[in-house]
């Protein structure tokens, strides 16, 4: 082997040492790479978990929201009507001279002919407010007024027009109740079944009468189904008057041949607002309903 043959493998077998050791660390920088492109995989992975998860979670929300809101919408036309409503029964109420407590009368949404309102103080050191120059229509010289939650149920519901006696109860024994109720009150309405009484009873009406009574308000109604609404509208008198009303079974006469018969009564006793004063007897309670 010549000299010049012997330098030339040496340069062969370096360049392959070289190039082995560069092979080795690509390999090597390779595998590096590698597992870092796998860890980056699992990191995305994990990425696109949390965002779907987040958007399952936006979805959610945006479906809560929707609801929400809708809830919402009903809750304030709710509030709105009812609004309406109280505003129209203080309305009716001042064109009628009540004193209504301040602190409950809002007077921007009131409606009909109360332009103006005067705010004053009672004896009792609390503010009311009327039409000016109003009297208390109950003439109570000078003793608190009352507002709409004093009075009963009975009274409340009597005070509203058909329409809003429809609106605020559903029920027709409740409705013909007030309607009774009002009948006995308001001398305009002209068909009232209500009869004076004696000694300790101060009104009364006939199941019979309240019977006929019925009829004539619900055309249509047939003498059977009047006769379960007697029943009903006892039943809701006694709930709305707070049983301040009393029944009693009453026999008569009629061609000759006994009858019993209830009777809805108003005893003198009985403490209705604005009407009488309290009494230190017991009010009257419900009897047989039959």
């Amino acid at each position: 082997m010549t000299p010049n043959s012997t330098t030339s493998d040496a340069s062969v077998l370096n360049r392959l040492e070289q190039l082995e050791d560069r092979i080795d660390d690509l390999e090597a920088e390779n595998g590096t790479l590698r597992e870092t492109v796998a860890q980056q995989n699992d990191r995305i992975e994990d990425q696109q978990e949390q965002i779907d998860a987040l958007e399952k979670e936006v979805e959610r929300l945006e479906e809560e929201n929707t609801r929400l809101e809708a809830v919402t919408d009903a809750a304030l036309k709710k509030a709105g009507a009812n609004k309406d409503r109280i505003a129209e029964i203080q309305t009716r109420e001042l064109e009628k001279r009540a004193h209504l407590l301040a602190e409950n009368v809002d007077p921007d949404p009131l409606v009909g002919s109360v332009d103006r309102l005067e705010r004053f103080t009672k004896e009792d050191g609390t503010a009311y407010v009327r039409i000016p120059d109003s009297d208390d229509p109950l003439d109570r010289s000078g003793s608190v007024a009352l507002s709409h939650g004093d009075l009963l149920p009975i009274q409340q519901l009597a005070r509203m027009d058909d329409d809003m006696l429809h609106s605020s109860t559903n029920s027709l024994p409740a409705r013909l109740a007030a309607k009774l109720w009002r009948a006995r009150t308001d001398p305009s309405v002209g068909d009232n079944p209500w009869q004076k009484g004696c000694k300790d009873i101060q009104e009364y009406v006939k199941a019979s009468d309240m019977k006929h009574w019925i009829r004539r308000q619900e055309s249509g109604v047939s003498d059977a189904y009047a006769k379960k609404l007697v029943s009903r509208t006892i039943d809701a008198l006694l709930e709305l008057s707070k049983n301040r009303l009393a029944i009693r079974k009453q026999t008569e006469r009629r061609n000759g041949l006994p009858y019993t018969e209830r009777r809805v009564l108003l005893k003198t006793n009985a403490s209705i607002p604005g009407e009488t004063t309290e009494s230190d007897e017991s009010p009257g309670t419900a009897g047989v309903h039959g």
